[in-house]
């Protein structure tokens, strides 16, 4: 009888203590800043040809609840949003064309903070010389960005984003390639 009062005492303990967990619920855990923007580059032709100008669109899709600070951040201390290549033999980097931001309040700021939220595109022109190597070819990026949500921020962090392009000699075999990433704003 003795431990048949023991194992019960037991089991009403641990049913107890899963019956408080279920009240008390605990915090969702936060996630990596690595885990906040998912990052996808894409060409504006396909295949590329050696000796043309081309762009890159860096698609962000940031999470729910997040924001990131815009290239053109509210304040001196905040970390902006960054695009930069490292173009193999054979290309040449241009300039990096970023959306404007959206101005937003949060709690923990007394003025409002130029953010980037939801989708937007990030645009590269890139230029193939005429003696760039013909096939595919990896055009390595570093997104670099801090992710907030309403409460915290998350340590920066910077992402390596793989443009994959096909070089061809014939500039009449390239052929445009993702216009609706190409043609607006945001």
């Amino acid at each position: 009888m003795k431990i048949f009062a023991t194992i019960l005492g037991t089991a009403l303990g641990v049913a107890w203590l899963c019956a408080a967990a279920a009240t008390f619920a605990l915090p969702p855990q936060m996630p990596s800043g690595k885990d906040v923007v998912a990052p996808s580059a894409f060409a504006s032709f396909e295949p590329v040809a050696r000796g043309g100008a081309f762009q890159v669109a860096v698609v962000l899709k940031i999470r729910d609840g997040f924001h990131i600070n815009a290239r053109e951040k509210s304040a001196d201390y905040l970390i902006a949003t960054d695009l930069r290549a490292e173009p193999p033999d054979g290309f040449k980097m241009g300039d990096v064309s970023y959306p404007k931001g959206e101005l937003k309040t949060f709690s923990f700021s007394k003025t409002p903070l130029n953010v980037y939220q939801g989708r937007i595109i990030l645009r590269m022109t890139l230029n193939a010389a005429a003696d760039a190597p013909l096939g595919e070819q990896h055009i390595p990026l570093k997104l670099r960005y801090q992710a907030c949500s309403n409460e915290v921020c998350l340590p920066p962090v910077t992402l390596p984003v793989d443009a994959n392009v096909t070089v061809v000699s014939a500039a009449s075999a390239a052929r445009p390639a993702h216009p609706e990433l190409f043609q607006s704003p945001r």
